[in-house]
């Protein structure tokens, strides 16, 4: 298993985040043809800088209207989206949702890829839609929805595919302070756009007088990153630093990406701490109850699973249980209270072993699917294609879901008896 850690001690941009990508090995050349798959006429310049001391990879985006936003972009790595107000003839041209869609739809990307980035633009909409109560087509991306930005947006899925990382967890964000100037005035930092979209991730400002958390950048952790926490126990393999516009003394203004491999939480090999959350709930709809499980494993939960109890009054009930890692407890716990009638939720901390597990790809006359195998000891135990490749697969292909597990198991096995 693989994973990448996000570390926002200077808050995160889309050029930040493609630096990153970049510094830690995924080819400029993919990005290249992403941005030349947009039909844009723009391309990626890159540089290495230096950023208090920390080398970087630094991003721009040149575009045809590049000369019109160099004003405003270096504020940070993006200014703002608005709703449709604009100026006439102000510079650059709006962008409807209806639009961009288009554009993302027509782009000759990963189909995985496609949807992380519409979803970062959905997103985006959905919170200025709520800031200026306006209906979400209604809302035009000017800056934002610029070359630079789609751009932006665009690569960082296709760029946290090529990762190869089975999760991506992100650090709590350094929002900066003081205050930004857009059309509509001045405002504290963090943005209304993007206090709007970092609802429910952990933030926090160190003193900087500067917006250090984009609306591009809250967009993309809050459709990339599986779950926020501290630095994951891990055995690192590589980091990588993007870089931002300016470079202020004594404060790197980098983003830092670290790949490696988990480690058990505890001490002992194969052992790991998880904490149990549960409650009975007898008046929620099995509806409400299946789209909370969803909403628990989009959050991190490990695991969530019902079983039918008797209650008093002979009440039939549902007792709902989430496996968690102990960082992600408090955070599940308020969803559960959230999402549910439930007035108390049961907390306990017990351990379990765990088996060592890793995946390896298999080539399928339908595509690559991932195959997670299991060992104790050194010694395979089980193996299993991975479900979501297949899924996609079979989904994308038109083909039974049976017939792309069972040709990637088989895969697999010819690939083990000929080594």
């Amino acid at each position: 298993m693989r994973i990448a850690y996000l570390d926002c001690f200077s808050g995160i941009s889309g050029d930040m985040f493609l630096g990153a990508l970049l510094d830690v090995g995924v080819p400029s050349t993919l990005l290249e043809h992403t941005v030349s798959a947009l039909g844009l006429g723009a391309h990626l310049e890159t540089s290495r800088v230096d950023r208090s001391g920390i080398s970087a990879i630094k991003v721009d985006v040149i575009s045809p209207d590049a000369s019109a936003r160099t004003a405003v972009r270096h504020s940070r790595a993006h200014p703002h989206h608005h709703i449709s107000h604009e100026t006439p003839g102000a510079a650059p041209p709006a962008r409807d949702l209806k639009e961009i869609r288009e554009i993302i739809a027509k782009a000759a990307i990963a189909e995985l890829a496609k949807r992380n980035a519409l979803a970062m633009f959905e997103k985006l909409a959905a919170a200025e839609s709520k800031i200026h109560n306006v209906p979400v087509e209604r809302v035009h991306f000017h800056e934002v929805g610029a070359v630079d930005s789609i751009v932006d947006m665009v690569c960082a899925a296709v760029g946290r595919e090529a990762l190869a990382a089975d999760e991506l967890i992100c650090s709590p964000l350094n929002v900066g302070g003081g205050t930004i100037t857009c059309s509509h005035g001045s405002f504290p930092v963090p943005a209304p756009a993007t206090i709007e979209l970092l609802k429910g991730v952990p933030a926090y400002s160190s003193g900087i007088a500067e917006e250090l958390v984009t609306p591009t950048g809250a967009a993309i952790v809050g459709c990339l990153a599986s779950r926020f926490g501290g630095f994951p126990r891990m055995k690192i393999e590589s980091a990588g630093y993007g870089a931002g516009a300016h470079d202020w003394p004594g404060h790197p203004n980098v983003l830092r990406m670290v790949l490696g491999e988990p480690l058990a939480e505890l001490g002992k090999a194969g052992e790991e701490a998880v904490m149990v959350l549960e409650c009975n709930l007898d008046d929620l709809s099995p509806q409400v109850f299946g789209y909370v499980m969803d909403r628990l494993f989009e959050a991190g939960a490990l695991d969530v699973f019902a079983t039918p109890v008797q209650m008093k009054k002979n009440r039939p009930a549902t007792l709902l249980s989430v496996l968690a890692r102990p960082e992600d407890a408090a955070r599940l716990a308020e969803l559960i209270f959230a999402e549910t009638t439930t007035l108390g939720v049961r907390r306990r901390e017990e351990r379990r072993q765990v088996l060592s597990r890793q995946f390896v790809a298999v080539s399928t006359r339908f595509g690559e699917v991932r195959i997670k195998i299991a060992s104790l000891n050194g010694t395979t135990t089980s193996y299993g294609a991975e479900y979501e490749d297949c899924r996609r697969i079979a989904r994308e292909q038109r083909v039974p879901l049976k017939i792309v597990i069972e040709e990637a198991v088989q895969e697999y096995l010819r690939s083990t008896k000929t080594k």
